[in-house]
């Protein structure tokens, strides 16, 4: 009976052992057990859903202003990610050709970029507030080189605007494949393939088609619009690509690169508006005009941060290759809106070169995307128009 007891007591002690073995598997953590000489361990790995932050609930979800697109079908993320993307950039170029459009404010785009770069900095903080993992990843020494180059970017782009009609400016933000290509044959001693130099050439062609068509009807053409926008546009095909293994390397959040590089940029504006003398008289004139500077650039910034967000989310869901088509479709577009709300002299060079240049962007997608995009071969085309004849042949013989 003594027997049966130990025996009975025994086998008690091995259940309790595992059944706390396996709550402690359950819960994800690591238990030591020490029992007379023996040693159990029980390790298990979380689960995805708990080793993730609690504010995000999926790996694949993804949020764009607080809602949760996962949630929806493939059509309707289309629709949601391509209706905010139309409103806020078509909303953005609005208003920055409107402030623009102030009398007097043209010699002062350098102050809007630092009150836009001000903005971004808050809107910037503000998210990073709302996410769980607020350290600084990517070191100081790079935040300074993009928020430079972001500085040229944005800096250059907007005081371009001081000497060139609008939509002349958009068009050569389309091409900035031109300055990646060529500091990736010089720098890189890359080689391109024959869609990638048929699509720069048909970018150039357009560019300066475009351009010729703008000096002769445009009255207040300066060339000095031209330099600024093609500076801005190699700043900008650099600063894609330091961002990018930035963020892959150092693992940083959008948010987290949105402030440091942007508050960084602040400083570098206001030191050099600062040196140059050019902060007095556009703080004078702004505060003349509050309304059509700061209200309007408080606007402008909200909705260019807000659009920014739309792209990611669209580039997330769908590839690259949509949200370029998408973006290119906003652009065309913003030119259009462009000469519909705003005064301008027109010429249908400007229909022909735009044209072109969405030929050269069209042969840039399908160069990146060869495998997704079929295109039928000129021997394809004609061995199938050969078969037709014949059948048409056949058919009326019998």
């Amino acid at each position: 009976m003594d027997t049966a007891l130990s025996d009975r007591g025994q086998n008690k002690r091995e259940e309790q052992k595992e059944d706390n073995s396996t709550k402690c598997s359950d819960l994800g953590i690591m238990d030591l057990k020490f029992n007379s000489s023996r040693k159990y361990i029980s390790i298990s790995v979380p689960s995805k859903s708990q080793a993730m932050s609690p504010h995000i609930k999926s790996v694949d979800d993804v949020v764009v202003l607080g809602m949760n697109l996962s949630k929806f079908n493939k059509p309707t993320q289309f629709f949601v990610c391509v209706s905010g993307v139309f409103m806020f950039y078509l909303i953005y170029g609005y208003l920055q050709e409107l402030i623009f459009s102030v009398e007097g404010f043209k010699p002062f785009g350098w102050y809007l970029t630092l009150v836009q770069f001000g903005f971004y900095s808050v809107f910037g903080l503000i998210e990073l507030q709302l996410i769980q993992d607020k350290r600084r990843r990517i070191p100081g020494k790079t935040y300074m080189i993009i928020a430079f180059l972001t500085v040229g970017t944005m800096g250059l782009s907007n005081t371009s605007l001081g000497y060139l009609n609008y939509p002349t400016q958009v068009i050569f933000k389309c091409c900035k494949l031109i300055p990646v290509m060529i500091g990736g044959v010089f720098i890189q001693g890359k080689r391109y393939n024959i869609a990638d130099v048929s699509a720069a050439l048909c970018m150039s062609l357009g560019l300066i088609w475009f351009t010729l068509a703008d000096s002769t009807v445009a009255p207040n053409f300066n060339l000095t619009g031209v330099v600024l926008i093609s500076l801005a546009l190699c700043a900008d095909a650099v600063i894609g690509n330091v961002q990018e293994k930035a963020m892959k390397l150092h693992n940083g959040s959008n948010s987290e690169m949105v402030l440091y590089s942007y508050s960084i940029g602040f400083v570098y504006i206001l030191l050099g508006l600062t040196c140059t003398s050019g902060l007095s008289p556009a703080v004078t004139f702004c505060s003349k005009h509050p309304v059509q500077t700061y209200g309007y650039a408080f606007f402008f910034s909200l909705t260019g941060y807000f659009g920014i967000s739309f792209v990611l989310a669209l580039i997330k869901i769908f590839g690259a290759l949509l949200a370029v088509t998408v973006t290119t479709g906003r652009k065309a577009m913003t030119i259009v809106l462009s000469f519909l709300f705003f005064a301008k002299p027109f010429t249908f060079q400007y229909v022909w070169s735009g044209l072109l240049v969405v030929l050269g962007i069209f042969l840039n997608v399908y160069s990146k995307n060869m495998d997704k995009i079929k295109l039928p071969s000129l021997h394809g085309l004609w061995k199938k128009s050969a078969e037709e004849r014949k059948t048409r042949t056949l058919s009326q013989t019998i």
